[in-house]
């Protein structure tokens, strides 16, 4: 087993192509083994791999494969049972997906499950009882139950042996799929008066290095006469049903006649193989053939069924038979919308093309019903375009402008091609963040103002306005003078918060009725807008006459 495991770690092999990787490991591995290097093999950062920005997604019910952040390798999370991950299954492999968030990618990984031997051939019965009519004819050939061994390969069931009587033999044929079929082979004529009965031991054995066995043992019970067997109405009797047929429905019903009479003659049926899922699927009547569904069908589960009948009569004469169900789809699953990574800001000047999120979708259906269209609801300056195998990102279709809307919720909507058709969606809000992109805009481009000359110092004179559609300290407004002389800063103030401006002291109408200046509004970002200003005096009667 350790030069097994060795082999295994040592022939991982992996290869990096249309951004797939693939590893090999042998099952029953402890949990935090070696799978592979993908930190290496992707290139991968380790500070990104250590804070979390490069992870593994596992959409399986249980996580096997984790990612160690320290070494970047890819390790099993589990101990793996190949038999019991992958039944039936010639090539067991786990997939899921890497993700490296800030770069918005995302690599599938695959990783073959290896065999190794560690499960011993069994039969369901260990005790088996045969009955044969001490009329039957040397050569004749009985059915006996087949062991199990879950294992691949050479590893899997390969021989069988009979020992405990010399008046029988054991045969081996081959099924259509390549099974051993043991047969029980009467080689000397039964006395039921000599023996009434025969003890005999049936043992399977795999291929390992040690081999494994698994024994049966058999009673032969000599009967007196019967002289025909049940015989099947069909070798193979095939059936269609959907996946959401009722519980309680007939599935099929089976039919098996015998020429004998009375006891040799009633014929009653019975799984000759069935697996522990079907059994709880399926309901057999001895007496009138007819299967029934015990438990609801999944189609996702389990698309078919194959079940081996037999056919006994009272004198224990058998037949065999086969049923095979086909289980259609039907659409019964929506499709899973999931976001894998997505942001909730992005700024108002970012490039048409800028990746806001990354979605994956998934139909458990197949055909029609499992096919998949993602769109977005309403007008938005967003679009979807195709990733990675199942994968979506949503892109900004244009620049954003924050002064026209500030924030999106954007619905991703995934619906898949039944009719009628299933769907679901998921919302991403996002805010967008403000540039310095507008300056400041004077309520008037021309400010004018009357005042009577011999004013107190501080008078108000006018107040002047600017609005900037940006937020925050781009939005925040002060105002000064423009390229004035340095006679209007002396005469007149104005205040940088409000805008107003005020006298510095007494005017003279005799000396001047009439000034104009200019003025100028910035906002935090730099940008700055201008304005004029024009203030004219008027006269009072404050000199007398001269002579």
């Amino acid at each position: 087993r350790q030069r097994v495991l060795l082999w295994g770690v040592l022939l991982a092999a992996w290869e990096a192509a249309w951004g797939q990787l693939r590893y090999s490991v042998p099952e029953e591995m402890p949990k935090g083994s070696f799978v592979g290097d993908v930190a290496k093999d992707l290139g991968l950062q380790m500070p990104a791999l250590r804070d979390g920005g490069v992870r593994i997604i596992d959409r399986g019910g249980t996580q096997y494969l984790a990612l160690n952040r320290k070494t970047g390798h890819l390790v099993t999370a589990e101990r793996i049972d190949r038999e019991q991950l992958c039944e039936s299954v010639q090539q067991c492999v786990l997939r899921c997906e890497l993700i490296v968030e800030g770069e918005m990618k995302v690599y599938g990984i695959e990783v073959e499950i290896m065999d190794i031997n560690d499960n011993a051939p069994a039969f369901k019965d260990t005790e088996l009882e045969q009955r044969i009519s001490e009329m039957t004819a040397p050569g004749s050939r009985f059915p006996l139950a087949e062991a199990h061994d879950p294992d691949l390969g050479q590893n899997s069931l390969q021989s069988y042996e009979l020992s405990g009587d010399e008046h029988f033999s054991l045969a081996v044929q081959t099924g259509p799929g390549g099974d051993q079929l043991p047969e029980l082979v009467l080689a000397k004529a039964l006395d039921r008066e000599e023996a009434a009965s025969h003890e005999l031991v049936l043992r399977a054995s795999d291929g390992g290095d040690p081999a494994r066995t698994g024994t049966a043992r058999i009673r032969v019970t000599v009967l007196d006469a019967n002289d025909n067997a049940p015989v099947f109405s069909q070798a193979e009797y095939r059936v269609r049903v959907p996946e959401d047929v009722p519980v309680g429905s007939v599935i099929v019903t089976i039919m098996a006649t015998d020429a004998d009479e009375g006891l040799n003659g009633h014929v009653k049926y019975s799984f000759r193989k069935i697996s522990d899922r079907q059994s709880e699927l399926f309901h057999l009547d001895s007496e009138t053939g007819v299967i029934m569904l015990k438990q609801k069908l999944d189609f996702e589960e389990l698309s078919s069924h194959e079940l081996q009948m037999q056919a006994r009569d009272g004198g224990d004469l058998l037949h065999t038979s086969k049923v095979m169900i086909t289980v259609t789809d039907v659409n019964d699953n929506a499709p899973e919308l999931t976001v894998s990574s997505a942001v909730r800001e992005i700024s108002e000047d970012a490039p048409s093309g800028t990746v806001v999120a990354l979605v994956h979708v998934h139909d458990r259906d197949t055909g029609a019903n499992g096919e998949v269209r993602c769109s977005l609801d309403g007008a938005t300056p967003f679009r979807l375009e195709k990733s990675f195998e199942s994968y979506y990102r949503v892109v900004t279709a244009r620049e954003l402008d924050r002064e026209q809307q500030s924030e999106y919720n954007v619905t991703v909507r995934a619906a898949d091609g039944g009719r009628p058709a299933l769907q679901s969606s998921r919302v991403l809000a996002l805010r967008v963040l403000d540039v310095n992109d507008n300056a400041p805009v004077f309520s008037q481009e021309r400010y004018s103002a009357r005042l009577s000359e011999n004013n107190l110092a501080g008078a108000l004179v006018l107040s002047v306005r600017a609005t900037d559609a940006d937020t925050g300290s781009n939005g925040r407004v002060s105002y000064s003078f423009g390229d004035v002389p340095d006679s209007i800063s002396a005469l007149f103030s104005i205040d940088r918060e409000s805008g107003e401006i005020r006298t510095t002291g007494p005017l003279d109408f005799e000396d001047k009725s009439k000034y104009s200046f200019g003025l100028e509004a910035t906002d935090g970002g730099g940008l700055t807008s201008h304005c004029e200003v024009q203030i004219d005096l008027t006269d009072e009667n404050d000199n007398a006459p001269e002579i």
